[in-house]
């Protein structure tokens, strides 16, 4: 038990795990499935309430238009029934009035009825023995025809004085064309010569208006409306009349006989509603039959309706919700994609301040975070500045004071050595080179100036050393007026001194080129003095000590190389290459730079 318990929760765990993993998890996706599923679920609901009461409410409108039809027919058949038996009446007194039948006037009478009533087949009187006695239209009585064995002959006997209809029946009193009819019959009694008689007075009418009457009838695509006799059951009126003589088709005749309004029956498997009215009357009973499948299909039609307005709805639903969800949706997208800009180190980003009230609430606390996060971002980026110009400063004091002891040593040493003229050069010289190392403040100079600031140092060493080397200088014009960090050069022309030249037995010779190659500022500094092994050169920019000399720290090459970094980036510094007893060249690469007349700088490549 314990271990299927685990297995559930670990299921459920990576269950979960994957659903938040996935776009299902996402708040356009909860919003959109939950609304649908809400929406889904309330119409169904309804769709399963109205589909009983559609349904109820079309079994209840098939049975109640079944029952209309039905009542309808009975009621145009006893209308029909009704005006024959007035026609029966009418017909009955002008023939039989004053007790004679005789006469050209009876017979004109019963003409113009028999010319206006086409449904009038004829007009017969007999005697109680089955005598004719007159008809209209004339003819001879068949000798086959036994009218006293028909049903209506004895009717008419049986209950006199009371009008009585036949089953439909084929008229063979005469001859000529056959024709269905139904009998209205009546026995009479007439005085005639002081004596009473009775006759039978019998008016044949053919069955082929009832029939239509009947025929029109229409309940659904297969039901139909049969007509019985309520004394003995018989068959007046079928559509497949032909099928039931054959056998083919039966009803269940005993059912509806006894039945009153509506019951359910089923025959050749196939479940039916019938309707049952009587005739008043004539003693008939009208038989409506509907097939209850075609009533189910009126619910199959009100079930697919209510399917496809579900899935319309659910289609709408879903458009909706998707619309409803990504406008909801959209401000907070439009919020990630921005911190993910800030992520990425934009922080010029802003939301718009638009949409709901609590988007919008959230779009000014983001930019208020967003502003002091670029406010304290360009505080560190001013204090790293600041850091730096004081280190550059730093390393700039570290120079001045070393260049300082070096040349106020050499001047000392040419006073003792009483060379007062070399001494005004050395001070001349040493004058010039402090104005223009103090350059009102400024670290940038011009390529010209810090030309002439290495010609007056190179001129106070070369009478410092006894013109133990000589210089010279070449820069191309159009580096002149270009930019640099002043007093690039001093410290490297002062080591190629002390650990080039100095201990070298020949005389020396330093070179200083400045010229423009791949876009860059180049200084070339060469000397051809005693040279450095690989592992000098190497350690020179680690601020290693030249211990070959053992006259320098190799802090103030290394001090070159950190303010040229420090001011144009990487990529920039000083390169070395030395060979012993060869000699050494240095080359500082920085980029071209020019002064706009606004005073600021500008790279010129």
């Amino acid at each position: 038990m314990r271990t299927l318990a685990g297995w559930i929760g670990q299921l459920w765990l990576r269950l979960r795990f994957r659903l938040r993993s996935s776009k299902v998890s996402s708040i356009r996706s909860i919003i959109t499935w939950s609304f649908s599923i809400f929406i889904v679920l309330v119409l169904t609901i309804m769709a399963l309430l109205l589909h009983d009461k559609f349904t109820q409410a079309a079994e209840r409108s098939a049975e109640l238009t079944t029952r209309q039809i039905v009542d309808q027919v009975s009621y145009n058949l006893e209308d029909y029934v009704r005006s024959m038996s007035h026609l029966y009446r009418a017909i009955e007194e002008h023939m039989l009035r004053d007790g004679t039948w005789e006469g050209e006037q009876v017979d004109k009478q019963l003409d113009t009825l028999l010319s206006s009533r086409e449904d009038i087949i004829s007009i017969t009187l007999l005697d109680s023995k089955g005598e004719l006695l007159k008809n209209r239209p004339s003819a001879e009585l068949k000798s086959s025809a036994h009218v006293t064995q028909q049903g209506w002959f004895q009717s008419a006997l049986r209950v006199p004085d009371h009008l009585s209809f036949s089953l439909p029946h084929i008229q063979n009193m005469y001859s000529g064309p056959y024709k269905w009819v139904v009998s209205m019959s009546k026995g009479i009694t007439v005085r005639q010569n002081g004596q009473d008689r009775q006759v039978i007075l019998l008016v044949d009418i053919n069955f082929k208006q009832m029939d239509e009457l009947s025929r029109r009838v229409s309940l659904g695509q297969r039901g139909y409306v049969y007509i019985i006799d309520e004394s003995a059951g018989n068959i007046v009126y079928h559509p497949q009349q032909q099928l039931m003589y054959m056998g083919l088709k039966s009803e269940n005749i005993e059912q509806a006989l006894v039945a009153t309004g509506s019951y359910e029956d089923e025959a050749d498997g196939q479940k039916r509603l019938n309707t049952v009215k009587s005739v008043a009357n004539i003693g008939w009973k009208i038989v409506g039959v509907a097939y209850l499948d075609e009533i189910m299909t009126t619910r199959q039609e009100v079930n697919g309706y209510l399917v496809r307005v579900l899935l319309v709805v659910l289609i709408l639903v879903i458009l909706v919700s998707m619309l409803l969800s990504s406008s909801l949706t959209r401000p907070i997208r439009r919020m990630e994609r921005k911190m993910k800009a800030v992520e990425r180190g934009d922080f010029n980003v802003e939301l718009p301040v638009q949409g709901p009230l609590e988007v919008e609430r959230l779009s000014r606390r983001f930019n208020l975070m967003v502003y002091k996060i670029r406010t304290l971002m360009n505080e560190i980026i001013h204090e790293q500045e600041q850091k730096r110009r004081l280190e550059l400063e730093a390393l700039q004091a570290q120079i001045n004071p070393h260049f300082l002891y070096n040349t106020l040593n050499s001047v000392v040493r040419m006073v003792g050595m009483s060379r007062n003229e070399e001494v005004i050069t050395m001070i001349t010289s040493l004058s010039r080179l402090f104005r223009i190392s103090l350059s009102q403040g400024k670290t940038i100079i011009t390529v010209r100036e810090e030309l002439e600031h290495a010609h007056h140092y190179l001129t106070i060493q070369q009478m410092r050393f006894k013109r133990k080397f000589r210089f010279s200088l070449d820069a191309d014009e159009d580096t002149l007026e270009c930019l640099t960090l002043k007093l690039v050069l001093q410290p490297l022309i002062e080591n190629a001194i002390v650990h080039g030249i100095e201990y070298h037995t020949d005389e020396g010779c330093i070179e200083i080129r400045v010229y423009r190659e791949s876009g860059q500022l180049v200084f070339r500094i060469t000397d051809n003095g005693v040279g450095m092994t690989e592992e000098q050169v190497a350690g020179l920019l680690q601020g290693s000590p030249i211990v070959k000399s053992g006259a320098g720290s190799g802090v103030a090459v290394r001090n070159v190389h950190d303010r040229i970094q420090l001011y144009y980036g990487e990529g920039c510094g000083l390169e070395f290459e030395s060979e012993l007893e060869e000699g050494t060249t240095v080359w500082i690469r920085i980029p071209v730079q020019c002064e706009r007349e606004d005073g600021d700088y500008y790279d010129k490549r």
